[in-house]
């Protein structure tokens, strides 16, 4: 496995090898030693999977602590961009993103360290989106930061429909709002 800090160094793109041979292919998604040897020390508890139409936008999400969430996302089919933003208090790279096109043909994950907040729009007309958390869903602690905050500057992909987001998912507040 390829380990690369993105440009906010915490956040880390992981390309796996992929063996090919006549059956097809085969490669490893995770393994904790390898991880830990490239600094990510962090033990995940609980594995999700989304299912989304093309130009569903999911987030930005993110749990506080006690229940401050790390995850490890990756596309099983489709192709989604997907965006992570530092909102640690204090933190160099406060209000800064990363934004990487994952999909099944890049197999691309990126690495979500606690502390940023996570999301994703859908550019396939299909995609499934797996991730590992480290911290059990917890709904009492479950945030959200405004998609289209202009102090973020994400560059949305443009697509031929408008995005589909839940209404929970409209109403977050930008950063400058955050409590």
């Amino acid at each position: 496995m390829k380990f690369t800090p993105t440009a906010i160094p915490d956040v880390i793109l992981i390309e796996p090898d992929v063996f090919r041979d006549a059956r097809g292919s085969f490669f490893e998604i995770y393994r904790r030693d390898l991880f830990q040897k490239n600094g990510i020390q962090t033990d995940f508890v609980q594995d999700n999977q989304s299912y989304s139409l093309k130009g569903a936008l999911r987030g930005l999400h993110y749990q506080i602590a006690p229940k401050e969430q790390a995850k490890l996302v990756r596309v099983v089919r489709g192709e989604v961009f997907d965006v992570v933003v530092d909102i640690r208090p204090g933190s160099r790279t406060f209000g800064r993103f990363v934004a990487e096109t994952l999909s099944d043909k890049n197999r691309k994950m990126l690495f979500v360290p606690a502390g940023f907040a996570h999301g994703y729009v859908t550019l396939s007309d299909e995609a499934e989106f797996l991730y590992k958390v480290s911290e059990l869903y917890s709904p009492s602690h479950e945030r959200g930061l405004r998609w289209d905050d202009k102090d973020l500057g994400i560059p949305w992909p443009k697509l031929d429909k408008a995005y589909l987001l839940s209404d929970k998912d409209k109403l977050y507040p930008g950063l400058k709002n955050q409590k």
